[in-house]
């Protein structure tokens, strides 16, 4: 049997390449953990790293990350509930984020949130069925002075609509069904 500290050195040393699933993006999470010196300090770093390499925080991915940093999986999953990037569920291929933030909120963008869930029959915070559109929303995107706002496949679009916001959405899709007829990659 292992002492604590014999098992901490192993922990550090951890090969990713090891991992049992085999998943080479468990490298990522492990590089950055190692780069912090698997500090507690490092949750925000780790998630990030682990939402860019998974696409979004399975359950599974915040209990490696709990056990690595020795962190409290409630920590882990409060810190990631918290900030509005970080997603719980794969996005589709495209997505609009619209900020409810208080400006935004004020010229509208509940109204924006109502008219795409149902232009595009997708619920708010989740994905269509095809996978090709996700719609969310955040508490604050830091953009008031644009509001309401709406960030597509993130590029931020300030002053919006429903109809603009629609446009936009429906010019991103069809030149994503063209891309798909056409037999491209997209």
């Amino acid at each position: 049997m292992k002492n604590s500290s014999e098992s901490q050195a192993n922990k550090k040393h951890f090969n990713s390449s090891d991992h049992p699933s085999g998943d080479e993006r468990f490298k990522v999470i492990d590089r950055t953990m190692k780069r912090f010196d698997f500090e507690k300090d490092a949750l925000l770093e780790v998630l990030h790293a682990t939402q860019e390499s998974f696409g979004f925080l399975s359950n599974d991915l915040l209990i490696y990350i709990s056990s690595q940093l020795r962190v409290p999986l409630s920590q882990v999953y409060g810190v990631a509930t918290f900030y509005h990037s970080f997603t719980f569920e794969p996005l589709g291929k495209h997505n609009c984020i619209i900020c409810t933030g208080t400006a935004c909120h004020v010229k509208g963008s509940a109204t924006i949130t109502q008219a795409l869930s149902e232009q595009f029959e997708v619920p708010i915070g989740k994905t269509t069925e095809d996978g090709l559109f996700s719609l969310t929303t955040a508490r604050c995107l830091g953009s008031c002075g644009l509001a309401p706002v709406a960030v597509l496949d993130g590029e931020v679009h300030g002053r919006q609509s429903p109809q603009s916001t629609i446009s936009l959405v429906k010019d991103i899709l069809a030149r994503e069904t063209e891309v798909l007829e056409q037999g491209e990659p997209g």
